[in-house]
């Protein structure tokens, strides 16, 4: 019995990429840059709390039309992750109580408060394992202003690649 092929998705992928690689070049460098700002400003010691930021930034980039890359949910999702992740921090409870539960906690209110953002779970993870500080909020802070801006005030030049 001959096994199945996926021709039609492959003809499509291939036609998609296509009529869009250039923009998958742009968007790709965009987010490198963007991210490359960041890292410069920040420095390199505030890393696991900025990796967060590596998957906000395909959000940004590679979707700049998804409600998630909206900058309302970028900024409410990553503030509802970082407060999630204060709030565990300085919890008494063992970690494998805290940290799926900072994930948790931030996903529930950042759907209740219409502020979905799926890497900020990644945020509430990162406080919550790392530190709860004024450097972490002004870190999540800075990076999410950028990458919004960023967002916002390419987006007339930027294509949904996904």
């Amino acid at each position: 019995m001959p096994e199945p092929t996926n021709k039609g998705a492959e003809t499509t992928i291939i036609a998609k990429f296509k009529k869009l690689w250039k923009f998958y070049i742009l968007q790709s460098l965009l987010a490198a840059a963007a991210l490359a700002v960041l890292v410069l400003i920040l420095g390199k010691d505030k890393m696991v709390i900025i990796s967060a930021m590596g998957a906000t930034s395909f959000i940004v980039f590679a979707m700049p039309k998804a409600a998630s890359a909206q900058t309302r949910n970028v900024i409410g999702g990553h503030l509802v992750g970082l407060a999630c992740g204060a709030v565990f921090y300085f919890t008494a409870l063992p970690y494998f109580v805290e940290y799926p539960f900072a994930v948790a906690i931030a996903i529930f209110l950042m759907v209740a408060l219409d502020v979905e953002h799926p890497p900020a779970a990644g945020t509430a993870l990162a406080v919550v394992i790392n530190e709860v500080s004024r450097d972490a909020f002004i870190t999540i802070m800075v990076s999410t202003l950028v990458l919004s801006q960023c967002r916002y005030y390419l987006r007339n030049y930027l294509k949904d690649l996904v």
